[in-house]
């Protein structure tokens, strides 16, 4: 049995990079309760932004997906804006980062971190 099958139920993807990377910080931060919160806030210079947080509790409603034993959540308000998203890790000369892979984004800023539908 492939593991690419629970993946397609899943409203966007986890990467297995973006989890090892979040397993570590949950490491460091010696809370293994702590899980990724993926939401979008106002205020990027294409209108919407990313943002990345910790959280302890899943809210009523969130989205969870998880990956290698790391849960990421989206609140129903972030959803509609990421569905068909990938959250991945990169690591390059520019710094490493999480990076979102949004097909419902139109336009984005240089940075990638803000973005327009």
């Amino acid at each position: 049995m492939s593991g690419m099958q629970a993946e397609t139920e899943n409203p966007l993807v986890f990467t297995n990079a973006a989890a090892t990377k979040v397993s570590a910080l949950i490491q460091a931060e010696g809370n293994p309760n702590l899980m990724l919160r993926v939401f979008i806030q106002g205020g990027g210079c294409s209108g919407f932004q990313y943002g990345f947080s910790f959280d302890e509790e899943e809210k009523d409603g969130d989205t969870r997906v998880d990956t290698d034993g790391v849960t990421m959540l989206v609140d129903p308000m972030s959803l509609q804006y990421l569905m068909g998203a990938e959250v991945d890790y990169t690591e390059s000369l520019q710094g490493s980062q999480f990076v979102i892979r949004n097909p419902n984004a139109t336009t984005t800023c240089g940075c990638g971190s803000s973005f327009s539908v």
